[in-house]
């Protein structure tokens, strides 16, 4: 996993095919979202960002509310999906 870390395109595409993974699993767009939601948070608690793209990311989840929060998580998603 360090490694999708370290390079933010990398990490886009690893996202992307499991959004496309749980899309084909049957999960709806908010359960994925959800889903980003509570990473976003793990993530936040957990990870030392490894490279400015994703330490600006974890920035902008520190100073957001939970609706921002959720927002950044669902766009997340969206950009995942782009880049799968």
């Amino acid at each position: 996993m360090s490694t999708v870390l370290k390079n933010f395109d990398t990490w886009k595409k690893f996202l992307g095919e499991r959004v496309k993974h749980a899309e084909s699993a049957g999960f709806s767009e908010e359960a994925i979202a959800n889903l980003a939601y509570e990473i976003g948070g793990f993530l936040e608690e957990k990870v030392d960002p490894q490279n400015d793209s994703n330490r600006a990311l974890k920035e902008l989840w520190d100073v957001g509310d939970e609706a921002e929060r959720k927002t950044i998580a669902r766009l997340m998603v969206k950009l995942a999906k782009k880049n799968a």
